[in-house]
């Protein structure tokens, strides 16, 4: 693939395999379905912090810090395969927000962050430390006791939305007035949230070739009837496509690439309607039994829904794109 600037791979070295690897076992060991099933029925400001404190001794929330912040100075292409199984998971904390927006911003993460770049709803708001909030053209920063939320209740609950009522600015601290760091963290929470949606497709399309494969009618599994193995077919295919362009956008941002803001609205859009795709296939291929809150395909099905308004739909980043490919027409 060209990038611009010679011959770029985007294929995962040995050390992201490795990191990526190391969450995917974290994952699977602290964020079963059940804890993100607690998260739903939490009261606001009591979200477990078991994942996330372990994610903290990782280095995750840090990743994006450089070594003399006392972070691990890695960049954006080792985060977004983090993200993707955070996404598998449907991590109910906001890694988004805390590891790719703020971090590099801030250097020293104060605990868990929330913001309002991605869009009116803050994930987390009510559980978060500290709030990054617009403000004029720029960002500050305030603790949690210094905003006043509205609650905000969204198809996924896991995501305990929240709008800002107010803010107390005199206690708030200006992070920054620049247009461009302000852009490029918008750029951040896209890319990260286009990761977390490729990571909820793959999740979606395990669980459903599980279900057709257990699943009998007729004397035998419904995954082997051919309209079933379409469907898969289509969902695998979509996110296929998606991927290499999250992982493309990864490098363009790591790399302050030209192409950054239309590689970005690229992945975006792709990992949305990508996921979405796959939730509609997946459900369909469930039955009536995929709209039951029993089942573990709605803690991904509703993320799916609610992440691929957030931080721009696929129209908002359509448009991006077409519009970066008018300007070198």
């Amino acid at each position: 693939v060209r990038g611009g600037v010679g011959a770029v791979r985007f294929g995962l070295t040995d050390d992201q395999v490795a990191f990526r690897d190391a969450a995917r076992d974290l994952f699977a060991k602290e964020c079963t379905p059940a804890v993100v099933r607690a998260a739903w029925e939490a009261p606001a400001g009591d979200l477990d912090r078991g994942v996330w404190n372990s994610l903290a001794a990782m280095g995750v929330l840090a990743l994006l810090v450089p070594e003399e912040d006392g972070g691990l100075g890695l960049d954006e292409t080792f985060l977004v395969p983090i993200l993707e199984e955070a996404g598998r998971v449907a991590l109910p904390h906001p890694l988004v927000d805390t590891a790719m927006v703020a971090a590099p911003i801030l250097g020293a993460v104060p605990g868990m962050v929330a913001t309002d770049l991605g869009g009116p709803t803050i994930a987390c708001a009510a559980d978060a430390d500290a709030l990054l909030l617009r403000s004029g053209g720029g960002l500050v920063l305030a603790s949690r006791d210094d905003v006043d939320l509205a609650p905000i209740t969204t198809v996924d609950r896991g995501r305990r939305g929240a709008g800002v009522a107010s803010l107390r600015t005199h206690d708030a601290r200006a992070v920054t007035d620049d247009p461009a760091v302000v852009e490029l963290a918008v750029d951040r929470g896209a890319l990260g949230s286009a990761a977390f949606l490729v990571g909820l497709g793959q999740s979606m399309l395990d669980l459903t070739v599980a279900y057709v494969t257990e699943r009998k009618q007729f004397g035998v599994a419904v995954g082997s009837f051919q309209a079933v193995k379409h469907h898969l077919a289509d969902a695998a295919l979509a996110l296929e496509f998606a991927r290499p362009a999250v992982h493309r956008a990864a490098w363009s941002v790591a790399h302050g690439a030209p192409t950054r803001t239309r590689d970005v609205s690229m992945a975006k859009a792709m990992a949305s309607d990508a996921a979405e795709l796959v939730g509609r296939k997946a459900l369909q291929c469930h039955g009536a039994i995929g709209y039951t809150v029993e089942a573990d395909l709605h803690l991904a099905l509703k993320r799916t829904w609610a992440l691929a308004r957030a931080w721009g739909d696929s129209a908002h980043h359509t448009e991006r794109v077409d519009r970066a490919l008018e300007a070198i027409a």
